[in-house]
């Protein structure tokens, strides 16, 4: 597929998928994540939480729709969230790596990776879920951020994420 046809196979999972996301609040209406799927020990975790688990750096600079942007973020490893979540046990080693985790956000954006990008013993992406940018909180508005280094384009940049799904 060439670029053009994926942008519009992710819109059309993106148009289905949104309306059936719901945004987890957790109480007092602060943001919240849920990790769900295939996973042994589904998770609700709100940005405190995040905050509370070990925190990862990384610098990104990548092209957006308003042109080349720069920032430093921290947040959790996606991978992290994923081992306290368990993944479910196969019952043939690796048998893990034919999964794939989509990360959604509120308005029902999504992206997808393969396990075996996240796996630290694989390629062991560093793949963030951020709760700030550049030493600061991120905006309200913006929620918390899936930051992925090295992509050139900041498309599977998924802004306010909501659900992190392994199947």
């Amino acid at each position: 597929m060439h670029g053009k046809q994926i942008r519009f196979v992710l819109l059309l999972v993106a148009l289905a998928v949104g309306p059936f996301v719901e945004a987890p609040t957790a109480a007092g209406g602060d943001l919240a994540i849920e990790v769900v799927g295939s996973v042994q020990q589904a998770l609700h975790l709100t940005a405190q939480d995040l905050e509370g688990l070990p925190s990862q750096q990384v610098s990104v600079s990548y092209v957006t729709g308003h042109g080349q942007e720069q920032g430093n973020y921290t947040g959790v490893l996606l991978w992290t969230l994923l081992d306290r979540a368990k993944l479910t046990e196969e019952p043939r080693r690796r048998d893990h790596l034919r999964e794939t985790v989509t990360v959604t956000g509120r308005d029902g954006y999504a992206v997808a990776f393969s396990v075996g990008e996240l796996d630290p013993n694989f390629e062991g992406k560093s793949v963030i879920i951020a709760y700030r940018r550049d030493d600061q909180p991120l905006p309200a508005a913006e929620g918390l951020r899936l930051v992925v280094p090295g992509d050139k384009h900041a498309g599977r940049s998924v802004r306010d994420v909501v659900q992190i799904e392994v199947r």
